[in-house]
């Protein structure tokens, strides 16, 4: 099933490791705009890989990373090997600390249609477009994405445990949350994690866009090499993996927000909604979040001045008319995109992908906020997704609308990069 390789990774030199905690950056999907400016400010922060800025960003990350190589900034390691990374975090409202254990690969880029990688979520164009720019340029995968597996037998984690006892990095990002990370050499250990790997399915978590572009880059790449074996670089694709089995998987929810629509008043928008909903108003929205928690097909409504709780009439569910499985029917974020966004808000559902009305969004207090300073229209608040329900979803071959999942913590940039350039990267154990 899934072909996974050790790396050679590039990383920061021995004297800029002292102040990792300095280099690392959130993955470019999360970074805020006060983040970046104060990130950049740093010439030698990871953003400037990731997150290019200028009138043409991947030139500019290309130029950067050839005088990083150049000057040593950044070195390539000495041996291939295998990444262990544990994030160590706490959640709001509660103090245990969770570590939730994996490790960074090489895994080869399949196509959706091979059913080896599995994806959950649609994409939007553009950013996979971003994508695919800066990897043809810089032939560097920056940030890995989040892949599952699935080992109820926990076969790899004793290696992995053993590994973290001398970690090469720890740190605390920019969650809060504590990053470890170690190296796994030893070929008979590394090729434990290949041959346990190599029969499983993987469950694409986080990094969508990322992926999709790999992906498209491998097959323009192919389609220009007469020579093409598989086991060029631009088959591949950097990838955290982590087990489906353990109790430190938390998957947030992603709240929606609406501006720029140009006939918008809330009356009517009520009025539409109860033709689906059971509306009750809340007086105080801050309890939104604690209204909703665990009840099926319920949603926040926030307005500037007003908010209300919304819970599907169950005898309409019927009405849903996408042409989807039963698995994706039933989940809240199908109902809220068909009934409110859809049906009340009048914004397709083929057209919702694309849409600049709709705006996302992980913290509720931002959401809160932005209604309140006019800064969008309304907010609607939705419950978290279960591990089950995305099985279940990536099984039936579907995919959710875009931005359906929050794996949290998110995996930084900075600890180390993967080259996908010829000389620079390594197709076997033994290289």
């Amino acid at each position: 099933m899934a072909e996974i390789l050790p790396l050679k990774a590039w990383l920061y030199n021995d004297e800029l490791k002292k102040n990792i905690e300095s280099l690392t950056s959130p993955l470019f999907d999360v970074v805020s705009e006060k983040q970046r400016k104060k990130l950049y400010k740093n010439d030698l922060n990871s953003i400037h890989l990731s997150v290019p800025v200028g009138n043409n960003p991947s030139e500019k990350a290309l130029k950067t990373l050839t005088q990083w190589k150049n000057n040593n900034t950044i070195v390539q390691d000495t041996a291939p090997g295998i990444y262990v990374y544990y994030q160590y975090f706490t959640l709001h409202g509660n103090n245990t600390e969770i570590c939730r254990k994996g490790f960074i690969c090489n895994i080869k880029a399949y196509d959706w249609s091979e059913k080896v990688i599995l994806r959950h979520e649609n994409t939007m164009p553009k950013s996979v477009n971003d994508r695919i720019d800066l990897l043809n340029k810089t032939q560097l995968n920056v940030s890995p994405t989040h892949g599952l597996y699935t080992d109820p037998n926990y076969i790899l984690e004793s290696y992995m445990d053993e590994a973290i006892k001398t970690p090469i990095f720890e740190t605390e990002d920019y969650q809060g949350v504590r990053d470890v990370m170690a190296v796994i050499n030893d070929p008979s250990v590394v090729q434990k994690f290949i041959q346990l790997i190599e029969d499983k399915k993987i469950i694409l978590a986080d990094g969508h866009h990322r992926y999709e572009g790999s992906l498209e880059y491998r097959k323009s790449q192919k389609a220009k090499n007469p020579n093409h074996t598989g086991n060029e670089g631009y088959n591949y694709h950097m990838m955290y993996l982590t087990n489906t089995e353990t109790d430190n998987l938390r998957v947030l929810p992603t709240h929606r927000m609406i501006n720029g629509l140009s006939k918008f008043n809330e009356d009517q928008i009520i009025k539409s909604l109860s033709k689906y909903f059971i509306i009750k108003e809340i007086e105080d929205a801050f309890l939104i979040n604690e209204i909703i928690l665990g009840k099926k097909w319920a949603f926040g409504l926030l307005f500037k001045n007003s908010s209300y709780k919304l819970r599907l009439k169950p005898e309409v569910h019927s009405q849903l008319s996408w042409p989807f499985s039963d698995e994706i029917k039933q989940l809240d974020l199908t109902v809220m995109h068909y009934f409110i966004i859809e049906k009340v808000l009048n914004i397709l559902g083929k057209e919702q992908r694309y849409s600049e009305n709709i705006l996302f969004d992980r913290s509720f207090a931002d959401c809160l906020t932005k209604v309140i300073q006019n800064d969008v229209q309304l907010a609607i608040i939705t419950n978290g997704i279960s591990m089950e329900d995305i099985k279940k979803v990536c099984h039936s071959g579907y995919t959710m609308p875009q931005k359906s999942t929050y794996f949290y913590p998110k995996v930084i940039c900075g600890f180390l990069f993967s080259s996908i350039k010829k000389g620079e990267f390594y197709p076997s154990l033994n290289s």
